[in-house]
């Protein structure tokens, strides 16, 4: 069965960032092909990884939602719903040469997000045999864990910024995983857009009070904000990029 990466933290704390990287150095050091999960409604790992989406879970669970009621949506004469939704999640899965990736997305209206949610854990099920890794990008927050979208974890990376509230909000989510009996072979933090790479005395009391593994730090850049601002891909970064030295290192001592 794939090894499975889960990422998760409070938002805006670099975390899709974070996972594009991730998974090419993943892909870099021949541990491909690796299955990428963006499991956020609100999607942009294909923009770091630079890669263009068909279709996601949420466009398709419109397809099958509005089929019969609008004319844009269309299921074929003599074929049920769910026949027609087992045929069309092959085309929601994006094939690079080197990893392939889902995209859960939203949907267009209202209503809950339980069946998109669905799709993303069985065809994580369905998949993880097929990929030595597989790397999601979980949604801000606790949601996905709480409601145990994922089959299982081998590794739990949380990322926060040098704030105290991404590092308790870490913290929030290192022990929901553990009321929810999950029990990751292992767990750690990642304290992201460091100035200087350097941790400041509060935050580092803040790790130590939420009891978290501190993986290591990955430094401010702003290259990545600027690749941000020029729609460029963040896995274009040179290969002297300090985040991406930064990346590496922590990655190894994971020995994943």
């Amino acid at each position: 069965m794939g090894h499975v990466i889960a990422v998760a933290g409070k938002g805006g704390v670099g975390k899709t960032t974070l996972c594009g990287l991730l998974i090419q150095y993943l892909c870099e050091t021949g541990r491909k092909p690796v299955l990428a999960v963006d499991a956020d409604a609100n999607s942009n790992l294909n923009e770091v990884l630079g890669v263009e989406t068909e279709i996601t879970l949420g466009e398709l669970r419109e397809e099958i939602e509005r089929a019969g009621v609008d004319s844009r949506y269309q299921i074929p004469l003599g074929m049920t719903k769910q026949a027609y939704l087992e045929m069309k999640l092959s085309d929601a899965v994006t094939e690079e040469e080197d990893f392939d990736l889902m995209v859960m997305g939203r949907t267009q209206g209202q209503g809950c997000y339980c069946f998109v949610n669905g799709l993303v854990q069985t065809q994580i099920q369905k998949m993880q045999s097929h990929y030595p890794y597989i790397v999601v990008d979980n949604e801000a927050g606790m949601e996905h864990v709480s409601r145990g979208i994922l089959p299982k974890m081998e590794t739990a990376i949380l990322v926060s910024d040098c704030s105290r509230r991404g590092v308790k909000a870490a913290g929030r989510i290192a022990e929901l995983m553990k009321e929810l009996d999950f029990k990751p072979k292992q767990t750690g933090l990642i304290i992201n857009r460091a100035p200087g790479g350097e941790l400041d005395e509060g935050t580092k009391d803040e790790i130590e009070k939420q009891n978290l593994n501190l993986l290591g730090v990955v430094p401010h850049d702003d290259l990545v904000y600027r690749y941000d601002c020029d729609g460029k891909p963040t896995v274009q970064l040179p290969a002297d990029s300090p985040v991406r030295a930064a990346l590496k290192g922590i990655v190894e001592k994971l020995n994943l």
